[in-house]
């Protein structure tokens, strides 16, 4: 994989020339989120603990409130990464839900475009994706980014498919109320979930 060969600081990283895109209005985004568990949240709670070990575009700083919210406009996306790690589907477990909610904002949000497409890998694997113009090193590295309200990026998950991590400065365009917010337990679900599980190699309980 390839890595930087040392870790650049943010002086360095803001002489990068940057990459961006809109997020226009009308622009779907989904979320796999757990309601229970150990860290229950909401279907728009921005996430501020971290920088957690497997979150590479997490931007916390100690003494700083920063929050991410990682989103994308596949249920497939979403199903991945949560799953990442047992390769298992669990409708049931941490009372997780799918919610979806188009981006409504009156202006479009400017987020800093990663660019490349990864080939798909396995779980725990992440192969070589450059964002912001620099090739994907360490953890540490690509989270030192300036000052944008997100990133979209190809997921390292699943086969390069568009993601994207808002941070905190987005959150007051997000939408009060999601389009949809239902259990993964939901029966509705399930047929899509069965055709998840299939593509991706995972397993479905």
């Amino acid at each position: 994989m390839a890595k930087f060969p040392w870790s650049p600081d943010t002086d360095v990283l803001r002489r990068v020339t940057a990459n961006h895109r809109l997020l226009r209005p009308g622009t779907l985004m989904a979320r796999n989120y757990a309601r229970g568990g150990s860290h229950p949240t909401t279907w728009r709670g921005f996430r501020v603990d971290g920088p957690l070990p497997g979150a590479r575009f997490d931007h916390h700083v100690a003494g700083d409130r920063r929050g991410v919210l990682y989103a994308s406009g596949s249920l497939q996306t979403c199903v991945a990464k949560v799953f990442q790690g047992s390769r298992v589907i669990d409708r049931f477990a941490a009372d997780r839900c799918l919610a979806a909610s188009v981006w409504r904002n009156r202006s479009a949000c400017s987020i800093s475009r990663g660019t490349g497409r990864p080939a798909p890998a396995p779980a725990r694997q992440s192969p070589p994706v450059r964002v912001r113009g620099l090739k994907r090193g360490p953890v540490r590295s690509t989270r030192r980014t300036p000052n944008v309200e997100g990133i979209w990026y190809p997921s390292s998950m699943h086969g390069g498919h568009p993601a994207v991590v808002l941070f905190e400065r987005a959150e007051p365009a997000l939408a009060s109320i999601p389009d949809v917010d239902i259990p993964l337990s939901h029966p509705g679900l399930l047929p899509d979930l069965v055709r998840t599980a299939e593509s991706l190699g995972y397993l479905l309980r």
